[in-house]
């Protein structure tokens, strides 16, 4: 005999069945969270994003941030800002992201000098060029050029090499100072081909210019979007370029790397970085966003122009980048006694 239904009001159902305490804590955060989190997302979009640079303004690091910034700001749908904090070859900055909250609201557009040159040449730095870090993306970069006043004799890096053996101590190099990659750089040149030259620091690139065009100094290890105007006009002679391949702007000037010392390579880097703490997704969201920016054609054209080449990388190859970096410009630091001013 078949057994007579249960009446629906008297069946169990789980919506009716008493919960234990414990469940109960449990539904009420999960729903205090599933509440909160619009709240929590409006606050995070209501924060002002600042990327940081270290130097004053009008340089091209901080030009190259205020024009991701307006991208950054579109696509995050976010404010973004430049915040310059100089001072100490852009150790202050840099200082300051590292100790910032890990939230995505600080980035820092570092340097080859701040994130990497920078642990070896402060014996006091304040900050871990790798563990303090998370890097976000290496935007641009650019070789630097060896480059001579014409009335030196040499017209080839290969005659200015034996003009240096052949006169040791004898021809003069200049910086933008103590430490700068054009500094190290030099170094980093004297120890490849076994040369001795007197490396004499300026404050900035102007007064170096004007002493190698006015024949005070005899080479310098440039920047090329500092000595291309004076290449152009025929008042200073280019050797070579530190990058591993020709720059497309001196397409018929060779590499140091090709002129006999495979392997030579410098590059005036700049990047973004975050608090090292900050989360990996929210790293690998901006990552994505500055490489997509850099890459508009306004952009990418823009800086290509003044001589920058456009990087992009993510997150992973930018540190290893700068691991390999550390690892390259401490030895030349050390090997060169250089001191920060």
């Amino acid at each position: 005999m078949t057994p007579a239904p249960i009446p629906f009001h008297l069946r169990k159902c789980p919506m009716t069945q008493p919960i234990s305490r414990r469940q109960s804590l449990r539904r009420l955060a999960a729903g205090t969270a599933l509440a909160a989190a619009p709240l929590l997302s409006r606050a995070q979009g209501g924060k002002t994003m600042r990327i940081v640079v270290p130097f004053p303004p009008g340089g091209s690091t901080d030009l190259l941030a205020r024009r991701i910034g307006e991208k950054l700001s579109v696509a995050l749908g976010q404010t973004v800002i430049v915040e310059n904090r100089a001072g100490a070859g852009g150790t202050v900055g840099a200082d300051y992201v590292a100790k910032s909250a890990p939230d995505g609201m600080t980035l820092l557009m570092g340097v080859t000098g701040s994130n990497a040159i920078a642990q070896a040449l402060y014996p006091k730095l304040p900050y871990d060029v790798v563990k303090d870090f998370a890097p976000v993306s290496m935007v641009v970069s650019s070789p630097l050029v060896v480059t001579v006043n014409p009335t030196v004799k040499a017209e080839t890096l290969a005659e200015f090499i034996a003009l240096a053996k052949a006169r040791p101590g004898a021809i003069s190099y200049g910086s933008a100072g103590n430490g700068t990659s054009m500094h190290l750089t030099g170094e980093m040149f004297k120890q490849a081909t076994k040369t001795s030259m007197v490396h004499i620091p300026y404050r900035g690139s102007a007064g170096m210019l004007q002493d190698l065009m006015g024949g005070q100094i005899e080479a310098t290890f440039g920047d090329l979007l500092v000595v291309m105007p004076q290449l152009e006009a025929g008042k200073l002679r280019a050797l070579a370029v530190t990058s591993k391949q020709r720059h497309p702007m001196l397409p018929k000037v060779p590499t140091v790397a090709e002129s006999g010392y495979p392997g030579f390579e410098a590059l005036s880097w700049q990047g973004l970085f975050a608090p090292s703490a900050t989360p990996p997704e929210l790293v690998a969201k901006i990552s994505t966003e500055v490489n997509k920016a850099i890459k508009t054609p306004e952009i990418a054209d823009f800086f290509a122009a003044r001589g920058f080449l456009i990087e992009g990388t993510t997150p992973a190859a930018f540190k290893a980048l700068i691991e390999a970096e550390v690892r390259k410009w401490t030895p030349i630091v050390k090997t060169s006694g250089a001191k920060a001013d």
